[in-house]
């Protein structure tokens, strides 16, 4: 398995490490996943994601090429934003879902999820051999990555932060990216150069930072040692508490909510694909769109005491097999066991009584509306 640059951190810190997408991750820290949950709720978490996949994509041609490659619309995005999309297969299957920044007119950093890394890479490239000039850089090993988010992050950030001026960093709007100089508070000899990005997948405010990779360690203690001196609760925060921080927010997670046997109709992403400009897997999601989707993605809060699974079984109530669980957990926000399934259409609907069959039982559900949980800076 491969390891981040924050392994030792991770080991120094006590934390529960795991396999994770061929990766050696932190799953939880001694405070435990529940706790880091509320952390981040509350306050601020930061998480180890360097082992996601980065990309950069530039030269002539490249945004005509993304544009082409990606649902979202990005011959409108402007130099200094990022955006959420998909990447599909001809037939509309999700490749993967992702984020793209704008650096340049014709440069683009990409932010895949770490076991598409490859197959990723794979596909750009062999789209780019179509279109000349336009290069590819895998920077997955060049650039660590670490999420700072919750409430309390930017509070953080912006007295430890520079822009490239010199100057105190003003953070960009939501999905705005920007240069900057983080230091550890007061010590300006422990600067590091990074790209930042108001993006996240906690459903809290706050960001994701890009320092060169053997840097990265020293921007995580930069973080957490200035929090203790300025007063601001800030901790480390693992992969499960990330699963279950993007899971209140309806946030989709690759290998559950999506795979290359699901289109974004099934998924409830049609949002993220503009269906107006062409893209790779756009007639097939036409066309799935027109017929309508045999089955649906729903979240479910268990009305019996039972703890869902991926990979349960989901019945009607008459007993019959309908579909299956993609992702079930305890969500702490709303102190309740919950999860995401995909069931036919006609049991999608708010207020559906489902049952999960949980080891050889079938335990209440009732279809919700999502998200359960919006932070107070989106309401």
């Amino acid at each position: 398995m491969k390891r981040t640059v924050l392994y030792d951190t991770h080991l120094s810190l006590g934390a529960k490490m795991a396999p994770f997408a061929g990766w050696e991750m932190p799953i939880q820290y001694p405070a435990g996943p529940i706790e880091e949950h509320r952390l981040v709720r509350r306050s601020a978490g930061l998480f180890d994601t360097s082992h996601m996949g980065r990309f950069r994509v530039y030269g002539p041609g490249s945004t005509q090429l993304l544009d082409r490659l990606l649902t979202a619309r990005l011959s409108d995005l402007s130099v200094g934003f990022s955006r959420y999309s998909l990447l599909l297969r001809e037939d509309g299957g999700v490749l993967d879902d992702l984020f793209v920044y704008r650096l340049g007119e014709e440069e683009w950093f990409i932010v895949v999820n770490a076991s598409n890394t490859e197959k990723d890479f794979a596909w750009f490239q062999q789209w780019a051999a179509k279109e000349g000039p336009v290069q590819l850089e895998n920077l997955s090993f060049r650039f660590g990555m670490i999420a700072f988010q919750g409430p309390k992050a930017l509070e953080l950030l912006t007295q430890i932060t520079t822009n490239e001026k010199g100057d105190r960093w003003t953070p960009p709007e939501r999905f705005g990216w920007s240069w900057v100089w983080i230091a550890n508070h007061s010590d300006l000899s422990t600067r590091v150069r990074c790209l930042v990005g108001r993006t996240g997948y906690t459903g809290e405010d706050g960001v994701e930072i890009f320092p060169p990779w053997d840097r990265t360690p020293l921007v995580w203690e930069s973080i957490l040692s200035s929090a203790q001196k300025l007063g601001i609760e800030a901790g480390p925060a693992g992969l499960a508490a990330r699963d279950s921080l993007r899971f209140e927010p309806g946030f989709a997670l690759y290998g559950h909510e999506l795979s290359e046997d699901i289109t974004p109709v099934e998924a409830s992403l049609l949002w993220a694909c503009d269906l107006e400009k062409p893209f790779v897997g756009r007639e097939a999601v036409l066309r799935r769109k027109e017929k309508g989707p045999k089955e649906k993605l729903v979240t479910f809060v268990m009305e019996e005491q039972a703890v869902p699974r991926a990979g349960y079984a989901v019945t009607d109530e008459g007993g019959n097999t309908v579909g299956k669980v993609v992702t079930g957990l305890y969500a702490p926000t709303i102190d309740a066991f919950a999860g995401n399934a995909f069931v036919p259409t006609d049991l999608a609907i708010s207020g559906k009584t489902l049952y999960i069959v949980v080891r050889g039982a079938r335990k209440k559900a009732r279809v919700v509306k999502r998200p359960l949980y919006k932070p107070a800076y989106r309401t």
